[in-house]
């Protein structure tokens, strides 16, 4: 009996703690996951997930995948605007563990969009600096911000810099997401026609002007002579400062006595209907929408990312890009 007792059984893992700072879902879904620090260790793992169907009491059978080895996993195919609810096992000689807390994923409104950004487009190189890889921009406002500086006592000329993405949208809804660094002063992020955006190139951009920059609504018209019945020919989120501007007709914010901003989140969604013409804006981690606006998508859109003063900004990269460990989900089988 004492022998028994001092023997050391091997026991079935612990249940895995979801890495929520690296899950999320995008144009696939990643999961990643990792076993508690006492936890005896797992020879491979087990994931299922169940779409959700908030208009039905009946809950959908798990699909499971079987001998996942490592400790994450990348799920192919999700349908968009739903929501996922995953779950992660580890197995060894001992047999299965518990299951992980369920987690909650919500897909994109649309299908997103795969861009870069456009380092032909003319941008004034010594002031925007991309990426070698295309997908972050930095602005630098070095000399000719000083010089700027220098004749704000007599005029309210500032330069706003400029940088699109390299694809243009004629049909269909789209989606992408991206990160502004919140020490950035300010940033536009949004959507135009592209004749008009390039247009922009060839102009002084002089954030007080009344065409292209209106400080109370939080978003540029780019309408010149455009009647209240008449969708603009670009939309753009005012980001400044590690806040949002909202623009007229947004909720306020208790956080802000005026009603004014709301705190910037780690990522925003972008989303455009071409067909409706219409914008969203979205806290991509919490999937709550900031803003919704026109645009007049009667030629061809492209997304465009303007800057005053310093700032950076990422857009997120797609899953299918960033990790090669893919599973279908269509290839799941359903758990038993």
């Amino acid at each position: 009996m004492k022998l028994l007792t001092e023997m050391n059984f091997v026991k079935a893992p612990d249940a895995p703690v979801i890495d929520t700072q690296r899950t999320y879902a995008y144009d696939q879904i990643f999961l990643s996951w990792r076993l508690p620090q006492d936890s005896a260790p797992a020879w491979h793992y087990t994931v299922e997930y169940r779409k959700t169907d908030p208009k039905h009491k009946t809950l959908k059978l798990w699909q499971r995948r079987e001998e996942v080895w490592g400790l994450s996993t990348v799920l192919e195919n999700p349908d968009t605007e739903s929501v996922y609810v995953l779950r992660v096992k580890g197995y060894n000689k001992a047999g299965y563990g518990e299951y992980s807390e369920d987690i909650h994923l919500h897909t994109p409104p649309a299908q997103v969009l795969n861009f870069f950004l456009d380092s032909s487009c003319g941008f004034p190189r010594d002031r925007l600096v991309v990426s070698k890889d295309r997908r972050a921009v930095r602005s630098v406002p070095g000399v000719p911000m000083l010089f700027a500086a220098e004749r704000l006592m007599t005029s309210c000329h500032v330069s706003m810099e400029m940088v699109l993405g390299d694809v243009a949208i004629t049909q269909g809804r789209y989606y992408w997401e991206c990160s502004v660094d919140p020490s950035s002063y300010v940033v536009k992020v949004g959507v135009g026609q592209e004749i008009k955006l390039q247009e922009l190139f060839q102009m002084p951009q002089d954030v007080a002007s009344p065409s292209r920059y209106d400080p109370d609504s939080g978003h540029d018209s780019g309408a010149e002579d455009a009647t209240l019945d008449m969708s603009p020919s670009f939309c753009f989120l005012t980001i400044g400062m590690g806040k949002i501007l909202q623009p007229h007709g947004s909720t306020p914010n208790s956080r802000d006595p005026t009603g004014c901003t709301v705190p910037l989140p780690p990522r925003l969604g972008i989303s455009l209907d071409y067909e409706k013409g219409r914008v969203g804006f979205f806290d991509a981690v919490s999937h709550r929408i900031l803003w919704e606006g026109s645009i007049d998508c009667s030629g061809p859109v492209c997304p465009a990312f303007c800057f005053i003063g310093g700032g950076a900004l990422q857009l997120q990269e797609l899953v299918s890009i960033k990790h090669e460990r893919k599973v279908t989900i269509g290839g799941f089988t359903k758990a038993e």
